[in-house]
């Protein structure tokens, strides 16, 4: 698995044993371990359940911990029901107090550690039926991640990032520099936002696309705190300038490009709009996360979106990163064990599941929550920015759109799970 991965893992797990008390088992994983971690499960935290939802919220596997329910389990458990939480609109929170969504990769190794704890847990109090764990990996997040974490070179992974950045970042493929460069002389406007802030920005970018990453870009926008930049109105977070990485007061509006810190979508779209001197410019947005990037990108600012889906190399047999020698592999790849966005031998596909006929009928396939979310706000979704970075700028991709078919806007193919389930729903 790859070492970044091993390296978030071991933040809060030494955090936990170290400063919390928990069992020293958690500090160990073994490749198979990671098999547990699949994209868009939702932890509920009172009962230390894992879920998968169906398009229409019922559950279609379920785990307590790590271990998996059985088939009468799950019936005796969620039979066939909607979620209690679950909303089929926008209204559906990804966090909130009672439940948790793991939907990037970042917070994967999380989802394995909070299932080991309700394992070491339900060991240690003989089948423990409610748990109060959160609170503890809530403070791990703080230790490891705050804002000035870096600066202060404190908890496990800003230090240990800084010491070799090439055992955990790998440099972008040329192809998508000069993709980046083309988009810049044909006069397009490059806006990087990320919730990092400034200075670990600034070490993986100078890592990952070079010491002159910045003139790349038009407008650099950090600690953005998504989805809050783009769901919060201007007036509860407004732009600030950055001195020494250190913020500085709020701006009435953005005057011109440069590099800030927070903000807001309203504030930003103001700007491009004086930019370009159009009334209405058009914002293509890329993102790897449902929750903070697609979702209120789509919902709130109403930009065409392009998801970045690695869940689309994982059932193909088409990998660009194949021809490349093992140190330039993907950000996600490692040299032990499968690469995460591969099948979950526990959780099966990210994209469909099948549900168990009653008697003498077929298994139904059905798509998962995720899934259906992914043609509902996502213009296209892609493997990788380097699937496409050879493709001329004027290219014209086929969109997922109601009146088209679920698989359309996937690009260079649809997941194969997806594909079998069209074939079988239009017999």
């Amino acid at each position: 698995i790859p070492s970044s991965l091993q390296l978030i893992y071991d933040s809060f797990a030494q955090f936990l044993v170290k400063e919390k008390g928990y069992d020293k088992e958690l500090l160990t994983v073994t490749p198979e371990d990671w098999d547990f971690c699949c994209k868009g499960l939702a932890l509920d935290l009172e009962d230390g359940n894992f879920i998968k939802l169906a398009d229409n919220g019922t559950v279609l596997r379920a785990s307590h911990g790590t271990r998996m329910l059985a088939p009468e389990e799950l019936a005796k458990e969620y039979g066939g029901r909607e979620w209690k939480y679950f909303m089929s609109d926008t209204g559906m929170a990804f966090r909130s107090g009672k439940y948790y969504f793991y939907d990037n990769y970042f917070d994967l190794p999380g989802a394995l550690l909070c299932a080991r704890v309700v394992d070491s847990l339900t060991k240690q109090n003989n089948g423990q039926k409610t748990f109060d764990f959160w609170k503890d990996i809530v403070a791990g997040i703080q230790h490891n991640y705050k804002m000035s974490a870096f600066r202060e070179n404190c908890g496990i992974y800003f230090p240990e990032i800084k010491r070799d950045p090439g055992k955990y970042l790998h440099s972008c493929p040329e192809s998508v520099k000069k993709w980046l460069q083309q988009l810049k002389n044909a006069g397009k406007i490059l806006v990087l936002i990320t919730s990092s802030h400034s200075d670990y920005c600034r070490l993986l970018c100078n890592h990952i696309l070079g010491n002159d990453f910045a003139d790349l870009f038009d407008i650099v926008i950090t600690n953005a705190l998504k989805p809050g930049f783009f769901s919060h109105l201007p007036s509860q977070r407004p732009f600030r300038t950055l001195e020494n990485d250190e913020e500085q007061e709020a701006l009435p509006c953005l005057e011109k490009p440069g590099w800030y810190s927070q903000g807001n979508a309203v504030h930003l779209y103001d700007l491009l709009k004086k930019m370009t001197g159009k009334p209405e410019p058009q914002v293509v947005y890329f993102g790897d996360s449902m929750h903070s990037d697609i979702f209120p990108a789509r919902h709130y600012s109403n930009w065409e979106t392009v998801l970045i889906l690695e869940e689309l190399k994982g059932d193909r047999d088409w990998k660009p990163e194949d021809s490349e020698p093992l140190e330039k592999k993907g950000k996600y790849e490692g040299q032990k064990g499968k690469p995460l966005y591969s099948l979950s031998k526990k959780w099966g596909s990210f994209f469909t599941d099948s549900i168990s006929g009653l008697e003498n009928t077929e298994d139904s396939l059905v798509s998962t929550w995720s899934c259906k979310r992914i043609s509902t706000y996502s213009t296209i979704a892609i493997p990788s920015i380097e699937a496409i970075a050879e493709l001329p700028l004027d290219y014209k991709f086929t969109r997922f759109s109601s009146n088209n078919s679920k698989t359309a806007g996937y690009y260079p193919n649809p997941p194969l799970a997806l594909s079998s389930f069209e074939t079988l729903t239009n017999k």
